[in-house]
């Protein structure tokens, strides 16, 4: 068996629970928040206006949904894997949910998620450095969720996945001028799977050894790949379970420093800071090193903007990133300094984790670290938590109480919904619906 096979095997041999669909569904909230309020962005209403040109498809309504969902930063993240499965998987599923039940489209999400990121558990860490993991492993959780709703085969399901993964793309070039690019990765590699699932199940054929072949995508770019880590493990729970919820609209990697900032803030008492010393791994700094960020983009991906920022105004909001806040945290971002250190450095990627430790006027200094932060598996949300969220970003997007309720409860009721044609129906138009500028 190829590896690919091996992982479909793996996939639809484990067992999903009641428990698992509603996590499911509240990491489906999550991402359909998340596209929602993207709509009120630059890039958004761009996104949108390339929709309307385009015909009736089920690929470009996953493509702009999911490069919604990956515009504010706040969707999830999977640490392991370093993707953010949900903007990719979620908007395949719902695209293609049809008159599918709302238990078949949760189980389609788990799989993608279990799909995308155990291909990404096995990438290494030198793909990343070039490499856009979310873009690259995406295909693979995108085709996985189609192919289940299209009641694919085994072998149909393998050729989805073989065309799938040799459309992988996407580089990191875009954040040296905060060009909008990650969202495009976001999109495309939502419409990828579903263009690789459907031609599957009209016989057309995909590489069985993707993965591991001789000129498959491991050999092509992926210099350290771990093949074995795609079927590592199979009894270990599903990989949406391990997969973390953003509390804030910035880069995952800075979040460790956001969460020790803001534990900092409230022990300030008054006193002026002199520095800020960062520790933590160094994929934090590979991405996230930007003393001066010179749009808001690029202060969401730097250790320097967001740090100042919590640690200044004791917590992180949508608009900590734009012209005013970038200005007005120049002089504390320029006191900031950033190192790889211990015990962060050896625990990434299965822990993200950072030290901040200041030194004040008066000479004192102190200090807060965080293993993990806020939102991974060890520190979950609690419902109320995510629903909190949904919330906030639903108000962000402009949606009014109706509307808000209707999502929220559409989506916590799918897992026992017989068909859930009206609510994904609702959520797709209202992707493509204009929202205020």
């Amino acid at each position: 068996m190829t590896l690919t096979q091996q992982l479909i095997t793996l996939i639809r041999g484990k067992q999903v629970d009641d428990s698992d669909l509603q996590r499911a569904a509240l990491f489906t909230l999550d991402a359909v928040c998340n596209a929602i309020a993207g709509r009120n962005t630059e890039a958004g209403r761009k996104l949108q206006q390339w929709r309307k040109t385009q015909g009736n498809d089920a690929g470009r309504d996953a493509f702009l949904f999911g490069g919604l969902t990956h515009i504010l930063e706040t969707d999830d993240l999977h640490r392991g894997s370093v993707t953010h499965p949900g903007c990719v998987v979620i908007p395949a599923a719902l695209a293609l949910a049809g008159d599918n039940s709302g238990k078949k489209i949760l189980t389609a999400v788990l799989y993608g998620f279990e799909a995308m990121c155990r291909v990404g558990n096995a990438v290494g860490p030198t793909h990343y450095r070039m490499w856009h993991n979310t873009a690259t492993c995406g295909p693979y959780g995108s085709a996985m969720a189609a192919a289940t709703l299209l009641n694919l085969s085994d072998d149909e399901t393998m050729h989805a996945l073989g065309n799938a993964g040799t459309q992988s793309s996407g580089v990191w070039e875009f954040l040296e001028t905060g060009a909008m690019s990650k969202h495009l990765h976001a999109g495309r590699a939502a419409e990828s799977g579903i263009t690789a699932a459907q031609l599957a199940a009209t016989g057309f054929t995909g590489p069985p050894a993707i993965l591991e072949g001789d000129k498959g995508f491991f050999a092509a770019a992926c210099p350290d790949a771990n093949a074995g880590d795609v079927v590592a493990d199979p009894e270990q729970p599903w990989q949406l379970l391990q997969t973390s919820i953003k509390p804030w609209p910035c880069c995952r990697h800075t979040h460790p420093v956001v969460d020790a900032a803001l534990e900092l803030h409230d022990k300030l008492g008054g006193n002026a800071i002199e520095s800020v010393a960062i520790e933590t791994y160094q994929a934090a700094l590979d991405v996230c090193d930007r003393p001066q960020p010179d749009n808001e983009y690029a202060a969401k991906f730097s250790l320097q903007h967001t740090v100042a920022a919590a640690l200044t105004d004791g917590q992180i909001r949508f608009d900590s990133f734009d012209d005013k806040a970038r200005a007005s945290f120049a002089a504390l971002r320029g006191r900031v300094t950033i190192s790889a250190g211990e015990p962060f450095a050896s625990a990434y990627p299965v822990a993200w984790g950072a030290r901040v430790s200041l030194t004040l006027a008066d000479g004192s200094t102190i200090a807060a670290e965080r293993p993990t932060a806020r939102g991974d598996p060890e520190l979950a949300l609690s419902d109320a938590e995510m629903i909190a969220k949904a919330e906030l970003l639903l108000d962000f997007a402009g949606c009014d109480a109706a509307t808000t309720r209707r999502i929220i409860d559409g989506m916590l009721s799918l897992a026992g919904a017989d068909n859930s044609r009206e609510i994904v129906e609702f959520l797709l138009l209202l992707s493509k619906s204009e929202t205020r500028p």
